[in-house]
């Protein structure tokens, strides 16, 4: 009873659900980052490599299943698009356990290499995380009105229009973020930078 209520709520305000969510998530991000929350284990840099490469696998697999699922709706198999999409969102949140795992515990890796590069790599960084930044709540978006929508009366909705917009902000973004991983971990060299709170 409880979830087909919230169901209706949401389906009724899905802007407030993708608000709250949203904030949600940014918390969870920039709280790791800025704050010393006794939540994650002390990883080494052992621990903290293994988890970046199973970041890299979780992003490649993300973009392969959001692009499936952009094939899948414009073939006009919407139960298989829906089946991506899902796969494709439980996939993000497994890279979002990791990766703040590796951050809250462990450390980050800083890129060491000749300028060049070095500018590259931080401008497709920089338009990975504004990507990932900007896609959080047009991907919730979409996501909450294909749960609660039945596909007809999803043409009702701005569910394609936003869903395109997310699909498209999210691949650049994992593509980008899985480029700078192949650079800073197999072709330049890094450093690594323990997990240390900014004081109060």
């Amino acid at each position: 009873m409880a979830v087909a209520e919230a169901q209706a709520a949401i389906r009724r305000k899905p802007e407030r659900a993708t608000i709250g969510l949203t904030i949600v998530g940014y918390a969870l991000v920039i709280g790791t980052f800025l704050l010393d929350v006794p939540i994650y284990p002390d990883l080494s840099q052992a621990q903290v490599n293994l988890m970046t490469h199973a970041i890299a696998v979780i992003n490649a697999t993300t973009t392969i299943l959001l692009v499936a699922g952009w094939y899948l709706i414009r073939r006009g198999r919407v139960d298989a698009h829906r089946r991506a999409m899902m796969s494709a969102f439980t996939t993000i949140l497994l890279f979002l356990v990791v990766y703040l795992l590796k951050v809250g515990g462990g450390g980050t890796k800083e890129f060491v290499g000749p300028d060049p590069y070095y500018y590259a790599y931080l401008l497709m960084l920089a338009v990975h995380i504004v990507l990932s930044i900007v896609a959080v709540p047009v991907v919730l978006y979409a996501l909450l009105l294909g749960l609660t929508h039945t596909p007809a009366e999803l043409r009702d909705t701005a569910h394609a229009r936003v869903g395109r917009i997310a699909a498209a902000s999210w691949i650049v973004s994992l593509g980008l973020g899985v480029v700078t991983y192949v650079m800073l971990n197999h072709v330049f060299d890094y450093t690594f930078a323990l997990a240390t709170p900014i004081p109060a």
